[in-house]
């Protein structure tokens, strides 16, 4: 699919049904990816059979579309499934600051992803380093001659590292490392039937015993940077000025980046906005979290995943970069009938051109996060849209939401006893 324009005038007003039709006017698409969207077969029984064991059912999400975003020139539509209010809107609302701007401009490290193989019992844990860098271009080999079709398309293992552990609880250990490129994969299964089918040549070479052989979701290599620039004026306010707001950015950066106790929340709120488009593209969401914060403590103390900053107009700068292990072939994206609809509806090539996508959204909340923090408090519009759950919890139907969210703002009161006490009051 093409996209002819990622910003929808009005969205946040259509019914979903209305906001289906307006999505599917903006690209050139098709009638299957709406069915699919519309809930219409969106994960049969039989399939959800297949994925998991011991299927009961599904568990489903809601799932929205972020608006305005566009990554290098090109416009997106972002699906995202996730069930916290605000996160949709805030997203959408800071990718049309960026548009202003001219977007997002991202670029990523090639596919490169690692499996560990650990090797106890060695006597010697620096010969046996030697000894295996000597033979690393047969180990290559070997593990490559495991996935043809990946040298096929042009990936494959590369190269071996080998790290030494001489002092652990369970006694001195080799790790070797592999480096694999997986092209449009995220890599797991094919980075650990490598490590497996090598093993025996690791134990043989190194005199000591194989015991893990499995991936690594700190994929340091395989990194995807997002940045923007957006000019002051573009936060004007009534209530407040542009450098104000961009002062009140940079301060509350600089909080996270010294301090993790506030960097964990910092990054939570990151991803906020990279986690629903993993999950809706049918992703491994924990492999991406679990790589992020790694990410984050590899100087030794946990920081945040943004860095911002202003030029000397009060221009503000920010830029992401994490580990984006991402995949458009395998799992749960070729399997899950909304996955495919969602890859189909964001409409990238590439499983690099995804990461890039991922990260600008990650960056996007981030800064929604940063300025809501900054002026009016991350509170202000995160519970008008909570109001509409609480609502909901207080059996209010569609035509009673509004007016009940609305009263419970202006009290400043949001709960599901006011919510019922305004249901009897407008009944």
């Amino acid at each position: 699919m093409t996209v002819k324009s990622s910003t929808i005038k009005n969205i946040r007003k259509l019914s979903p049904q209305n906001r289906l039709e307006a999505i599917h006017a903006a690209f050139d698409g098709n009638s299957d990816i709406l069915n699919v969207m519309k809930g219409e077969g969106s994960l049969p029984l039989s399939i959800a059979d297949g994925m998991i064991e011991n299927v009961i059912g599904r568990f489903e999400l809601p799932l929205g579309v972020a608006t305005n975003f566009q990554v290098n020139g090109k416009d997106y539509l972002v699906p995202m499934a996730v069930e916290e209010p605000s996160v949709v809107a805030a997203a959408s609302y800071m990718a049309k600051l960026a548009r202003l701007n001219g977007g997002f401009e991202a670029y990523s490290d090639r596919p490169i992803m690692r499996g560990q193989i650990q090797v106890m019992g060695v006597q010697d844990l620096k010969s046996a380093k030697e000894r295996i860098l000597k033979h690393k271009d047969e180990l290559v080999y070997a593990a490559n001659e495991k996935d043809k079709t990946l040298v096929s398309l042009g990936g494959g293992c590369e190269d071996i590292e080998v790290h030494l552990f001489e002092d652990t609880p369970s006694g001195p250990m080799l790790i070797v490392h592999l480096l694999v490129d997986v092209r449009d994969a995220m890599g797991a299964n094919t980075i650990n039937t490598m490590a497996e089918y090598i093993s025996p040549q690791i134990e043989k070479i190194s005199h000591g015993r194989v015991r893990l052989r499995i991936l690594s979701n700190l994929a340091d290599k395989r990194l995807v940077t997002a940045s923007v620039k957006i000019a002051s004026k573009q936060f004007d306010t009534g209530d407040y000025k542009g450098e104000e707001v961009v002062k009140g950015i940079l301060e509350a950066a600089s909080f996270a980046e010294v301090d993790p106790y506030r960097a964990a929340t910092h990054n939570k709120g990151i991803m906020n906005g990279i986690d629903p488009v993993v999950i809706a593209t049918g992703n491994d969401w924990r492999a991406i979290e679990a790589g992020a914060h790694a990410f984050a403590a590899t100087s030794g103390q946990y920081s945040s995943l943004t860095q911002w900053s202003s030029s000397d107009d009060f221009t503000l700068i920010g830029k992401i970069s994490l580990p984006m292990a991402v995949g458009l072939v395998g799992g749960a994206t070729k399997t899950h009938p909304a996955a495919k609809a969602a890859i189909s509806l964001l409409g990238v090539k590439s499983a690099t051109e995804l990461g890039q996508v991922i990260a600008a959204v990650g960056l996007a909340q981030n800064l929604a996060a940063l300025r809501a923090l900054a002026t009016e408090g991350i509170q202000r519009g995160h519970m008008k849209l909570h109001a509409r759950n609480i609502a909901l919890q207080a059996g209010a139907s569609s035509n009673e939401i509004d007016v009940v969210v609305q009263r419970m703002v202006d009290s400043q009161n949001v709960t599901v006893d006011t919510a019922g006490q305004i249901l009897k009051e407008i009944k």
